[in-house]
């Protein structure tokens, strides 16, 4: 990891310490029965032993901490902390000296110096230090480059630097699907649901601190990750949301267009931004990491030159009995049509009113509100169908059935029915 530049040797000494937390200090308890050769000498040893517990010897885990013995591992999201020091081994003032940190990743070249100013002197046996912050953006091979620049007491300019290379590793593997709401009005709210997949793929637990998406300007979010309980929901994870190595959890959201794009929402094509994942979590003693996805993006469904939708329909109806619904027809084609409405009735369903009638010209992304009444006269679940739609200018006819589906209920007894 460390490579020297010069083999020269130079009044000033420089290291470089990574800044982590420290971990828990564990043993290797070796016990024995009572009866075996060795007796109590084991435990005798274990209860003397400074790092194991009183009372609890035989377990692994100590009370103290242990610093860390190598550079470890960095992980996207986190932030890369270091200690720096220059030391004057010699018995010389050294004068003039710079201290430059830089961290070169696979596109940039990142000053992570804290002063970019000369030290005037440097008297033998001191040291000047530095601490560095960098929350980690990239992965891949990352390299610091610490230099050093001062001037001797005979007035002679020395230089030197040193490379630490280190890789930065991906913590989380993040899936994301997008769900268009089947129900038969779905085709006026234009709700999405993302599900976010979330996999722990380091070797220790994570604590998931917070995982949300934060929406586009044109969409609503609600989080679908609470049960209600009381007051306040409750995660569906439990109070204690750790996530293990390899494991995976699933995130629900559901998003909706604001009033002000409701509207256009229907005649969307193309790539549609939703939004992006904000998550946040720590690692055994408290250590902080975040990473952003970048923004979501989905296929916007297409739905022709015309998209026939419900906006209000009954759950429930009467056996031979008219109810009401109000269609809406959304033009999402570039050009003008001049609509033709026929009403084919079907085996269960009658249409009431009459079949043939002009709707009139409808320009590119206009909307119609249509109230239409009809009745059922077999009972159960039955579909919506057999409305036609014709455009006059290209003679072209669009069928749309199974619109929606109703319940159909006798208002009588059963043996009336």
């Amino acid at each position: 990891m460390d490579v020297s530049q010069t083999k020269q040797e130079h009044l000033l000494a420089l290291k470089v310490m990574r800044l982590t937390k420290p971990t828990l200090f564990t043993n290797l308890p070796v016990t024995c029965e009572d009866r075996d050769l060795p007796g109590d000498l084991f435990g005798q040893l274990m209860r003397e032993d400074p790092s194991t517990i009183k009372g609890a010897e035989t377990l692994m885990l100590g009370e103290m901490l242990t610093l860390p013995q190598n550079f470890g591992n960095i992980f996207l999201g986190e932030t890369f902390s270091s200690y720096i020091s220059v030391h004057n081994d010699s018995n010389q003032v050294v004068k003039d000296i710079l201290v430059k940190a830089d961290l070169q990743t696979s596109s940039q070249r990142l000053n992570l110096s804290a002063s970019n100013s000369a030290v005037a002197e440097l008297r033998p046996e001191c040291c000047i230090d530095d601490v560095i912050h960098h929350e980690v953006k990239e992965i891949g091979t990352h390299i610091l480059v610490c230099a050093v620049s001062y001037t001797t007491q005979y007035g002679e300019k020395l230089y030197f630097r040193k490379f630490f290379k280190f890789q930065v590793l991906k913590p989380l593997d993040v899936k994301t699907k997008f769900y268009n709401a089947e129900s038969d009005l779905s085709s006026v709210t234009d709700e999405v649901f993302l599900e976010a997949q979330i996999q722990n793929i380091t070797t220790s637990p994570m604590f998931m601190e917070k995982v949300s998406l934060e929406p586009s300007m044109m969409y609503n979010v609600t989080e679908l990750n609470l049960v209600a309980s009381g007051d306040d929901g409750e995660s569906t994870f439990g109070k204690m949301s750790y996530l293990q190595p390899m494991d995976t959890r699933q995130y629900l959201y559901c998003l909706k267009p604001k009033p002000e794009y409701a509207e256009k929402a229907g005649v969307i094509k193309g790539v549609t931004v939703i939004g992006k994942l904000d998550i946040v979590w720590k690692t055994n003693l408290g250590e902080r990491g975040r990473l952003q996805t970048s923004q979501l993006q989905r296929m916007a469904p297409g739905y022709g030159d015309i998209r026939l939708s419900l906006e209000t329909i009954p759950d429930t109806v009467n056996l031979e009995e008219p109810f009401d619904i109000i269609c809406k027809i959304t033009n999402c084609s570039e050009r003008t049509m001049d609509l033709v409405l026929e009403m084919c009735n079907t085996r269960s369903i009658h249409w009431c009113g009459v079949s043939g009638r002009q709707l009139g010209k409808l320009s590119p992304g206009a909307l119609l509100s249509l109230p239409l009444t009809l009745l059922s006269s077999v009972q159960g679940l039955q579909s919506i169908s057999g409305l036609r739609l014709t455009d006059t200018f290209l003679k072209r006819t669009y069928e749309y059935d199974d619109i929606a589906q109703v319940c159909v209920v006798c208002p009588y007894s059963s043996n009336e029915c």
